[in-house]
């Protein structure tokens, strides 16, 4: 430490009295921060004269100054040690947030163990006689507890080591043999272990709901991902539609434009056509007439007489003697009948726009109820589902008033149905589900789909298109010896966990929700599906070999 303090003389600055920072050094040898020594200099630049702080030596001009690298490594390696020595020094002591050793004098180190035995924490070195003695390796050594006085009876000064259950309060032996004697009452280690037990349940509980709740919360980010979805998507289709209209407008008034320059053109060409044997006719009669003029002019009566014969008539007019125009309308009429269009485009629009706004503000998420927890919150849901034989393939046989379907070794005697499946050993419900509905199956057999699905899945066929699970129409759990699996569109999402012969299933049809459960009181959730249902749906099953069946509970 001496050292350490001779060290810290050497490499402090004698302006700022602190460790050299960026330290430079005058020609006179003496050592300063640099910001320290530039800002007495800066002070001094009026003067025009320059001095050591400690020797007063004389600089002219201004000495240009530069980092000092030794010193600056000495400096930093002067901190490294007085921080390791510091951090060395405090790390056995106990600071305010510490349990400090009730042994030590001075200054306390920190206690690394508390005896319940003994009431008193120890540090390193004064606990070694716990961990040497045998008759003090039997002492409770725990955590250090700040609050080991708590454990003693304010007023007997002992160690209370049992608990009154009449008063529910830790009391010590003497306690128990005056004010509380004749109470129900046993030890603390007894009630710990009880409240243990008690406390492993509600942590259950709390769990069981935490998990519950990371559900819901991973089925609200897929309902936003499902809005953003269809938002993104309507607004490109309404885009698209739009811009189809606009197009059709502009190709209209691109076809209504085409076709008023045709007719201009061919109007015009009428007219002109017209006006040019006007003028044709015009230039004849004014040549006529200057003939006649000077005819009229000649003073020989011989000549006039003479010539006057052979003049030809006046021809007729190919024209009538007056054009007649009609009244001065020639395309208002298109006018008009575009901006009838453009009214009643404007009506429509208004009309259609009306609905469409109510569309938009009519889209909202449905937050339904929590699925329920127990097997008694279930039940409130359940739905009798009966089995529909015009569906059931012919290998498959009907039991119990229609609730248990077996697959047989031979072909049963049903009459052709068009709802019949013809190859997939499935069966369909007689009820469309809709709303909240909750139904339990028994399966047995090596392999069987208990499913939901739309009522027009195909069935005639062995294409997946038939087959429960294997669509987009339909959602299967599938069922085997061990192990689950649930299969939607033909692709298999792998379910792990212990199996089970009995499957409860629940529906929420308007929130979009399908749930398979292993039935207990507790139900243990196997699956959850979060989509949208766009029909009524089915309770079906496909039961896929000799001797395995699938039956329909009655549920109170």
């Amino acid at each position: 430490m001496e050292q350490n303090q001779l060290d810290s003389e050497t490499l402090s600055c004698s302006i700022c009295l602190d460790l050299l920072k960026d330290p430079v050094t005058t020609s006179c040898g003496h050592s300063y921060c640099m910001k320290c020594i530039n800002t007495q200099w800066d002070e001094e630049d009026q003067k025009g004269i320059h001095n050591c702080p400690q020797c007063r030596e004389t600089f002219t001009p201004r000495p240009v100054l530069k980092k000092n690298t030794m010193l600056a490594a000495l400096v930093e390696q002067m901190k490294k040690t007085g921080l390791q020595a510091a951090a060395a020094a405090d790390h056995c002591y106990a600071g305010p947030e510490d349990v400090a050793c009730d042994f030590c004098t001075g200054r306390k180190q920190k206690a690394i163990k508390s005896c319940l035995v003994c009431m008193v924490s120890y540090c390193k070195n004064h606990l070694q006689p716990h961990l040497d003695i045998p008759a003090m390796k039997k002492h409770k050594l725990v955590e250090p507890n700040k609050n080991l006085q708590e454990n003693m009876c304010s007023k007997h000064d002992e160690v209370m080591k049992m608990f009154c259950r009449t008063d529910q309060k830790c009391v010590c032996l003497i306690c128990l043999m005056e004010e509380h004697k004749g109470h129900d009452s046993v030890s603390a280690a007894t009630e710990r272990t009880e409240r243990q037990r008690e406390l492993e349940e509600r942590r259950g509980n709390i769990q069981q709901r935490i998990q519950d709740r990371e559900e819901d919360v991973k089925l609200l980010q897929q309902e936003v991902e499902a809005i953003n979805h269809s938002a993104d998507k309507t607004v490109e289709d309404s885009e698209k539609i739009f811009t189809e209209l606009i197009r059709l407008l502009q190709k209209r008034s691109s076809e209504v434009k085409q076709q008023i320059r045709s007719q201009q053109e061919t109007q015009v060409s009428r007219v002109k056509d017209v006006q040019e044997k006007l003028e044709q006719e015009i230039t004849e009669l004014k040549r006529k007439d200057v003939e006649l003029e000077q005819l009229s002019h000649t003073q020989d009566n011989n000549q006039f007489l003479l010539k006057y014969p052979s003049l030809p008539e006046l021809s007729e007019s190919t024209h009538s003697s007056s054009i007649n125009i009609r009244p001065l309308r020639h395309f208002e009429d298109v006018t008009a009948a575009v901006s009838e269009l453009r009214d009643k485009l404007q009506d429509v629009l208004k009309d259609k726009w009306t609905n469409i706004s109510l569309m938009v503000t009519e889209v909202d998420v449905l937050l339904s109820g929590p699925e329920p927890k127990s097997r008694a919150g279930f039940l409130k849901y359940s739905c009798q589902i009966t089995l529909d034989p015009n569906t059931a393939n012919t290998w498959l046989r009907l039991s119990e008033g229609n609730r248990k379907v077996t697959w047989m070794n031979q072909h049963q005697s049903y009459s052709s149905h068009p709802d019949r499946f013809t190859d997939w050993s499935q069966i369909l419900s007689r009820e469309n589900l809709t709303g909240r509905c909750y139904w339990e199956v028994e399966w047995s057999g090596t392999q069987v789909h208990i499913s939901v699905t739309y009522k027009n899945i195909s069935r005639a066929g062995r294409g997946n298109e038939c087959g429960l699970g294997n669509n987009d129409k339909s959602w299967a759990l599938v069922c085997q010896q061990n192990s689950f699996n649930f299969l939607h569109n033909n692709i298999w999402t792998s379910i792990s966990g212990p199996g089970s012969s009995r499957v409860g299933v629940f529906l929420d049809h308007t929130a979009g929700l399908l749930s398979f459960y292993r039935v207990s009181e507790t139900m243990t959730l196997l699956h959850r599906v979060q989509t949208t249902f766009t029909q009524p749906l089915l309770a079906g099953v496909l039961v896929g070999n000799t001797g395995a069946s699938a039956q329909f509970y009655k549920l109170k």
